[in-house]
């Protein structure tokens, strides 16, 4: 069967979570269907010996680096559209086809799904961290965030090759108009977000600097509308508790950045690792 997809993994020392994520992406897929591509990019852990299953190449890498196990990964691929999934994020079957049908409409070049958030052992105040930012950011939400991301082979020709930035999914979304990007709501991804205020705020170093860097290259991040989440508050979407957590871990977050210079550190927790 020619494949109708092809999806890209990168995956940076994801031994824990790619095998589990492989088989649900899998699970509903006709032999052949997809052509999965797992890149293994500068792995100290059995990443490559955990995604080897039949349907899925297994590529390796001792160069790190997001863009570059990204690069590498299209450069194998034999089908379009293209998904580019993390491979911390569950993506199943009957999303990729959905996502597939929405890049065969005219005028898409680019795609992604709706996110789940799956909080299960997160704690109290970076659950509500979370669920605040997702109702500010829905209004606005296109192919940043949610883990995945799908190019048609007109959407990929504007991507790549694509350089060395942080955020790929920050500049993947720069590169086309409103118009051009949809998110389908028939698709979900299951996005597993910091588990600790801890580990949150050590993401948003990564955050800040990736969107500098996309401010540099032209392509800013999107800003969040003032007024948002008073908005929110005053439609009862959140509570004065959510909002107040929010606002404090925003303020230790800025406070960090201009004691540290944004270079703040916080251990090794695993949901802070780089891609």
């Amino acid at each position: 069967m020619k494949p109708t997809v092809s999806v890209v993994i990168p995956a940076h020392n994801e031994a824990g979570v790619i095998g589990t994520n492989l088989d649900a992406l899998l699970a509903g897929a006709e032999p052949g269907e997809f052509d999965v591509i797992v890149v293994a990019n500068a792995c100290a852990d059995g990443t490559a010996r955990a995604a080897a299953r039949p349907g899925v190449r297994v590529l390796e890498t001792s160069r790190p680096g997001k863009a570059e196990a990204l690069r590498l990964g299209d450069a194998a691929c034999r089908a379009f559209p293209r998904v580019y999934l993390d491979a911390d994020v569950r993506l199943d079957a009957a999303s990729v086809r959905a996502l597939a049908r929405a890049a065969a409409r005219r005028g898409v070049l680019a795609c992604a799904p709706l996110p789940e958030w799956d909080l299960a052992g997160t704690g109290p105040v970076v659950r509500r961290v979370h669920q605040v930012h997702d109702r500010l950011i829905a209004p606005s939400r296109a192919l940043a965030g949610v883990g995945a991301y799908v190019l048609t082979e007109e959407g990929h020709r504007r991507v790549f090759p694509l350089p060395d930035v942080i955020s790929d999914d920050g500049y993947v979304d720069g590169c086309f108009a409103a118009g051009e990007r949809v998110v389908v709501a028939e698709a979900r991804s299951v996005v597993r977000p910091a588990r600790t205020v801890r580990a949150h705020l050590a993401r948003r170093v990564r955050v800040r600097r990736g969107n500098r860097q996309l401010a540099r290259l032209g392509r800013p991040a999107r800003s969040l509308r003032a007024g948002a989440l008073r908005d929110l508050l005053a439609a009862r979407e959140v509570s004065v508790l959510d909002a107040a957590c929010y606002l404090a871990v925003l303020a230790a977050d800025r406070v960090l950045t201009l004691v540290r210079g944004g270079r703040a550190r916080w251990g090794t927790d695993p949901s802070t690792r780089p891609a």
